[in-house]
């Protein structure tokens, strides 16, 4: 059989993957996490987590992620940054495929390749995304100081990126698709209570309207009695869900949901021996960081089952 290079691989660096890695490193596992980017996933983006144990008075994203790495790296998690092209995880060894071509090896794989934004898919998104269309509040926000903007959404990260926008926009009109909404009762008596945002109820965007010199103008709006109507903004902030980050999942082998999640059971184990899943790419009803984090610790102490609490490659340190 052939040798593998690493006892277990992490696919992805967000907080499922850093905590997996966490685990990992700290139980002398010979473990690689990869990410493509920077570690921490969407929660760079989230501008303040307000509910995560143990930050009492809250903490912005990026430094919890950065607190989350810094703790992986205290016990020399090794990383690889780089653009996964495929994966091979049918065999007793799985195969990592690099877009440089290389090929990395391992006993045992996690997945946390996390998920990303879904978008409304009407005319006008394509064409003016990143020219007055955003998907990250954090990330677009002091661009509009002072304009009117719009967040389509109702659910926890469109109000609480409403309620961060009002930091700059003069206005942020919440258009919700339903009649009430989905977020916590804590962060809709913020929104309500804010002079800021006003709220378009039982309203769908059909079409975003601009040009090439300004960018956005305006957003076709469809109300419940099928009346229409245009709302003139230079911003739009599409916060509707997510969808998964599978592209490079051999869904072939995997078993998912209808929506593309991996499926796994409550020990994070996929239908695939050897392969196990964390973090916003499982098949779940909450998404969340604390719930996240988690699952990377259950599918890190699944793998050592897995591997049979095999003994560590590297030598003994007792300076830690």
């Amino acid at each position: 059989m052939q040798q593998a290079q690493y006892q277990l691989i992490i696919v992805g660096g967000g907080p499922a993957g850093l905590t997996a890695g966490l685990y990992a490193a700290r139980g002398r596992l010979k473990v690689l996490l990869v990410e493509k980017g920077a570690t921490g996933g969407q929660v760079l983006v989230t501008d303040w987590v307000d509910n995560y144990p143990g930050f009492t008075e809250g903490v912005s994203g990026f430094d919890l992620m950065d607190k989350m790495t810094a703790h992986a790296d205290r016990f020399g998690l090794e990383k690889k940054f780089a653009t996964i092209a495929k994966l091979d995880l049918a065999g007793e060894v799985k195969s990592v495929i690099l877009e440089n071509g290389e090929t990395l090896t391992a006993k045992t794989v996690i997945l946390c390749t996390g998920a990303k934004p879904r978008r409304l898919d009407v005319p006008g998104e394509y064409e003016f995304s990143g020219r007055g269309v955003s998907y990250c509040a954090t990330c677009d926000g002091p661009f509009y100081r002072n304009q009117e903007i719009a967040v389509v959404g109702g659910g926890n990260t469109a109000i609480q990126e409403a309620l961060h926008l009002t930091k700059f926009a003069s206005k942020v009109t919440v258009i919700h698709r339903r009649g009430e909404l989905r977020a916590t009762k804590i962060l809709q008596e913020k929104a309500f209570c804010n002079q800021k945002i006003d709220f378009l109820w039982n309203t769908r965007v059909l079409e975003i309207r601009g040009s090439k010199g300004a960018g956005v103008e305006g957003l076709l709006l469809r109300h419940h009695n099928g009346e229409e109507s245009v709302l003139k903004v230079t911003g739009l902030f599409v916060l509707i869900g997510v969808v998964p980050n599978n592209d490079m999942l051999p869904l072939d082998q995997l078993q998912t949901d209808e929506g593309g999640f991996v499926i796994t059971d409550a020990e994070m184990a996929t239908s695939i021996p050897g392969v196990y899943a964390a973090g916003d790419i499982r098949s779940k009803r909450f998404r969340q960081i604390i719930n996240a984090a988690g699952e990377g610790a259950v599918a890190e102490l699944s793998v050592e089952h897995y591997l049979g609490n095999q003994a560590p490659d590297t030598p003994l340190n007792c300076s830690e």
